[in-house]
Order: structure tokens, then C-alpha cells, then sequence
């Protein structure tokens, strides 16, 4: 088939004239994953990290080759693995020193583990000294990182990122630290809800309009009550009249075999109490408004 006969939506590499030969891609808007991908540096050791199989998704959905995606939670670097995977280039920013060493480790181990044994490289490792160290420390509502955001894209030679993904603390479900700026540490719901808003508010002025933002997050169960973290940030988010919303995916949560160890003890504690069990988490997304860049 020649170039001048492929189909493309113009935000991703699909060749949607055989489009067919995606059918591993999700359409629908409930995901019923299987286990985590532990392939390569991907592993399931720090809490709260999500299944690689959400940011490959995405990635693959919304972003080109070459495309920056932004991270403003960046964790154990399973964003950043699948980024590098796919070629697409990548800022994070943690919070905490070390998990970012850490995340970056992996980040190095996945390149010798895959690329080093025959995979095809994508343009995302070339010597550049910001996919080097793509991890930013620091609070992600700050200005410090704000400016250092502007200084990496600077160095990419690119205006602004392509694709951004948050996958916040389920407020205090939890704790990831001591640090006051840890939006696990929030006293509250609407303590939180702020707090992300600062973050999103921060990072998403560098998303090009026409772009996406995913937000993964779960809701909670405090004090005998269902709180419904998501819906309760999706409204706050439109309300700033940036964004459109395109989707609220439910995807299932895997147990691990911690869990499915005590499922008999929380099913009795589920016919006990008159409530039930989570198994599933959502992955809403937005698309900046505005005219999309050529």
C-alpha cells in the first residue's frame, strides 16, 4: 500500500485503512485486563503503581512517535518504560528522591533488557541527556517544576507535550511518605480535589490543544461510605472550560495473591457490613480544547 493510499486520524501511527490488524487495541469502554505485563523492568513491587497495559493503551492511541508525553506521577517509571518502548519521548516528575532513582534504574534496565537483545529502538534513545534522566524531583504544582518542564522541552526542541497522564494517590488509601506535598498526606477529600487541581492547573498549560489527558484514579471507602473520588474530580476538572471529556473507561482490578488470600475474609466483611468489594478503577479522558496544532 502506498503512503499516499494510508488513513490516519493524524494524533496517533495508526493506518486505519487496515485497521483491522489492530485488534488487540481497546475500543469499548470496560477493560477486563489479565495479569500486570512483568515484562522486561515492569514490576508490580511498588504500591499503587498501575498495569503497564493503561499507558500502552493510551499511548498507542492518542500519541505519535516522537510525541512527548508528560507524567506528573511518574512513580516506578511504568509510564516512562512504555514510552520508550513505543518511541515516544517523556518528562515525569516524583516527588520523592529516591523512588525516582529508582524509577529511573528501571527505566535503564528495560532499555538493556529488551533493545540490547534485538528489539528495534525506537527514536527515544538517542543520546539526549533528557530521556537520560527524564525524571524531574520535586512537587509538580510547583513553578520550580514547572520552569524545569519548559527547560526539557526546550532541549527537545518541541512548544509542548503531546499526551498527558495522571495517576494520582486514591487520596489516603496510600501513604507514599512523610511529605507534607504527598497528596496521600491530605486531610481530606476537598483537600485533595485542590491539591490535584494545582497540578493539573500547573502542567496542563504545556498540553497542545487538541491533545489528551487521561487521569486514572479509583474511587474510595471512608467511614462507612462510598466516595466517589472520580466523579467528584472529573467535575472539578470541567469545570475549568479547557477540557472536553471523551471517555470513562472502567477497568478491573486484578487481584494480587496477597489479596486473593484474604477475598473469603472481605467477602464476609462485605455481607457484615451491607457493603461491596472494589474491583474496578476508571481511566477518564479529556482532550484539551482549543484548535489542534498542524
Amino acid at each position: 500500500m502506498t503512503a499516499s493510499n494510508r488513513r490516519s486520524n493524524r494524533v496517533n501511527d495508526l493506518d486505519l485503512s487496515n485497521w483491522q490488524q489492530y485488534d488487540d487495541l481497546l475500543t469499548d469502554s470496560l477493560w477486563l485486563l489479565d495479569a500486570r505485563d512483568s515484562s522486561g523492568a515492569h514490576q508490580a513491587g511498588y504500591h499503587g503503581n498501575f498495569i503497564p497495559q493503561i499507558p500502552n493503551q493510551l499511548l498507542r492511541r492518542f500519541t505519535k512517535a516522537g510525541d512527548v508525553v508528560l507524567d506528573p506521577f511518574a512513580g516506578s517509571g511504568t509510564t516512562a518504560i512504555e514510552a520508550n518502548r513505543l518511541g515516544r519521548r517523556y518528562i515525569g516528575v516524583e516527588l520523592s528522591p529516591t523512588v525516582a532513582v529508582q524509577a529511573e534504574q528501571h527505566i535503564r534496565q528495560d532499555r538493556m533488557v529488551l533493545f540490547d537483545n534485538g528489539a528495534a529502538p525506537g527514536p527515544n534513545l538517542d543520546a539526549s541527556p533528557f530521556d537520560e534522566q527524564p525524571i524531574i524531583v520535586g512537587d509538580s504544582s510547583s513553578d520550580a517544576v514547572a520552569r524545569e518542564v519548559q527547560k526539557r522541552l526546550d532541549g527537545m526542541g518541541k512548544s509542548g507535550v503531546q499526551f498527558l497522564i495522571m495517576h494520582p494517590p486514591y487520596h489516603n488509601i496510600i501513604n507514599f511518605s512523610s511529605d507534607p506535598a504527598d497528596l496521600s498526606n491530605c486531610p481530606d477529600v476537598e483537600h485533595f480535589l485542590e491539591r490535584f487541581l494545582e497540578v493539573y492547573r500547573s502542567l496542563s498549560e504545556f498540553l497542545e490543544p487538541g491533545r489528551h489527558l487521561a487521569v486514572v484514579i479509583g474511587d474510595i471507602y471512608q467511614n462507612s461510605e462510598w466516595v466517589p473520588l472520580q466523579s467528584l474530580l472529573t467535575a472539578r476538572m470541567l469545570e475549568s472550560k479547557k477540557l472536553r471529556l471523551k471517555s470513562i473507561i472502567v477497568k478491573n482490578m486484578v487481584n494480587n495473591r496477597a489479596k486473593r488470600n484474604q477475598e473469603h475474609l472481605w467477602r464476609y466483611r462485605a455481607l457484615a457490613n451491607g457493603f461491596y468489594i472494589f474491583k474496578h478503577e476508571y481511566i477518564v479522558l479529556f482532550q484539551k480544547l482549543g484548535r489542534r496544532r498542524s
